[in-house]
């Protein structure tokens, strides 16, 4: 299977350069699968296709202010870091750049009372870095720290909690799952007043959602490792839904992601691990049997999981059609259901 088989045409002023106020206002197209009906209508509209005992899952990851600025000690050499996942207390995978300027063993200040060590360099500028600081380490990453937008986002965020999710837990990822952007407190509990039960899981987004295809054939892409956690509640929650017939909705890829890695014989088994699970055309869902999400790059990891859900020829055709509606696409963009 060609990565290229997975492009689309897309107008640059498509792409969302800010979120859309109230989040719930955004547009939403909805395909239907049995049918292949496309429609179109807004977020708040998303509990006219919820109806009681369905499950929705959310993943709870919270944003680091992740992308961080300094200087080389000594020289004064400008350099980011986008800092992926914790190894260690002090120590952190990140992306480096440039990746050049800087050896082993060498120091880049980003504050009076915040600095840290290269300890090793590895792939695709990725590196190991130790942190020495005076102080909170997560007080002083809000400090100098800037949230990680991506590269696509080119206008300043006025709020950083515009982006996160209202329901944002726990710290630990270096980019939003964008598709719980759109929800607000408010349309979470209409959502829960229909009958509809809301189930929390995690998953720490990182260099999986920075890394490009590079691969010209699906297969031989690999994965970027990342952190996953679902609770004995949560799995309880969701197996029961899965017995019972009843429909289990993923939030977002990140959720998908996280609900397939602990799927174990169609059921899902509580507990936390790492996972590089790479979805694609081919894959039988277990556990997922809806989803809510954005609209994603050409050619990406997270398009080609939405094809495994709908079918490649299919999703090209909705996305052509969101192109010709002038659907706003990427992290702060409109959202899509597949029911």
């Amino acid at each position: 299977m060609k990565t290229s088989d997975f492009d689309y045409n897309l107008p640059e002023e498509l792409i969302a350069q800010t979120p859309i106020e109230p989040r719930d206002h955004s547009r939403l197209l909805v395909y239907d699968r049995e049918t292949q009906e496309v429609s179109h209508r807004h977020f708040y509209d998303v509990t006219d296709y919820l109806k009681q005992g369905d499950v929705l899952v959310l993943n709870e990851t919270k944003v680091l202010p992740a992308r961080l600025y300094g200087k080389k000690r000594g020289t004064g050499t400008d350099f980011e870091f986008l800092l992926l996942k914790r190894l260690k207390l002090d120590v952190w995978e990140a992306i480096m750049r440039p990746g050049k300027k800087l050896k082993p063993g060498g120091w880049v200040d980003f504050g009076g009372d915040l600095c840290a060590e290269l300890l090793c360099k590895k792939e695709d500028g990725v590196c190991e870095v130790r942190f020495r600081y005076d102080g909170v380490f997560e007080e002083l990453l809000d400090k100098y720290g800037n949230m990680p937008l991506p590269p696509y986002i080119t206008k300043r965020l006025e709020r950083k909690e515009r982006y996160q999710t209202v329901y944002a837990k726990e710290d630990g990822s270096a980019a939003a799952p964008t598709a719980g952007l759109h929800f607000t407190p408010e349309l979470l509990d209409k959502i829960e007043g229909m009958g509809v039960t809301v189930v929390k899981i995690l998953l720490h987004v990182g260099l999986g959602t920075f890394r490009p295809m590079k691969e010209e054939t699906v297969e031989e892409h690999v994965m970027h490792s990342e952190y996953y956690s679902v609770s004995p509640q949560a799995a309880e929650t969701i197996n029961a839904a899965k017995r019972e017939g009843r429909r289990v909705i993923a939030v977002g890829t990140t959720s998908v992601r996280t609900l397939e890695s602990a799927a174990r014989n169609r059921l899902v088994q509580a507990g936390s691990a790492d996972t590089d699970i790479f979805i694609y055309p081919g894959y039988e869902y277990q556990i997922v049997d809806a989803l809510i999400t954005n609209f994603h790059l050409p050619k990406s990891t997270l398009i080609m999981l939405v094809s495994a859900l709908m079918g490649r020829e299919a999703t090209l055709d909705v996305y052509r059609q969101a192109v010709e509606e002038r659907y706003r696409f990427f992290s702060f963009g409109d959202a899509m259901m597949i029911v």
